[in-house]
């Protein structure tokens, strides 16, 4: 199978290692991995800060990046479900306007066959068991837009439990949001502030050493949090815990 990382923004600027993970993760389970050398942004700042036209050339220029491939997998549940939930409304929002239809054409392809990481593992190859090795205790944080927008439910847990040598904990409040948000945590800096410090705590009260997300901006938040109150954990993405081997171990 032949398939596209769209690797999102936060990752390529910020969280490389996560990229990396991914295809040797795919690699190892027998997929042919692309990186097409065009994809940006997916829009979805631009979106949620309200700039939705802005948004459309970005949404038009992932439909034609992405187009030929039979399935595109981001490690990113928010950039998934901005293409799998809110480019559908963007064509029909174009539609509603009296712009036509050819929004909604070019999207209607892609859209379907966007995955997020662990759902592409789990309903795509049908896998739980990918041999991953990680000796170490970890928390899983479903982030909200992994949660309730894409609804991957219990895949990541699924995935995690299969993983020798890791002992999963389960979060108290693990559905409560972390507080990031993107321009929420600016716009609201106070509330984020607290929302942040509330999911560290939840988290640092399980003992575990590794807090989990399949999103690195909410892990990017959740870290900040845990620096600044001293928590003894760590936040990784569950691609390098999935990618990590006995032979190849991420620490």
């Amino acid at each position: 199978m032949r398939v596209a990382l769209f690797l999102t923004c936060v990752n390529d600027t910020l969280y490389p290692d996560t990229g990396r993970a991914v295809v040797k993760l795919l690699t190892r389970l027998g997929v042919e991995v692309d990186f097409p050398v065009a994809q940006t942004c997916c829009g979805q700042a631009h979106y949620n800060t309200g700039y939705r036209h802005e948004a459309e050339p970005l949404a038009r220029h992932f439909a034609d990046v992405f187009r030929d491939y039979e399935a595109v997998v981001t490690p990113s549940g928010s950039c998934g479900a901005m293409v799998r939930e809110l480019y559908p409304r963007m064509g029909e929002r174009a539609r509603a306007e009296g712009r036509g239809d050819a929004l909604a054409a070019a999207l209607a392809p892609v859209v379907p066959r966007t995955y997020e990481l662990t759902e592409f593992l789990v309903d795509v190859l049908g896998v739980t068991d990918v041999g991953a090795y990680y000796p170490h205790t970890v928390t899983y944080h479903p982030t909200c837009h992994g949660l309730r927008g894409l609804g991957l439910g219990d895949r990541p847990r699924r995935l995690l439990r299969a993983v020798e040598g890791l002992e999963l904990v389960e979060l108290p409040g693990a559905e409560e949001c972390c507080g990031f948000g993107g321009t929420f945590a600016l716009k609201n800096s106070d509330v984020s502030a607290a929302m942040g410090a509330d999911k560290v705590r939840n988290a640092a009260s399980t003992g575990a050493e590794v807090l989990c997300a399949a999103d690195n901006s909410c892990l990017m938040h959740i870290g900040g949090t845990m620096t600044r109150l001293k928590a003894d954990m760590r936040p990784v993405h569950i691609a390098e815990i999935l990618a990590s081997t006995k032979e190849e171990p991420a620490s």
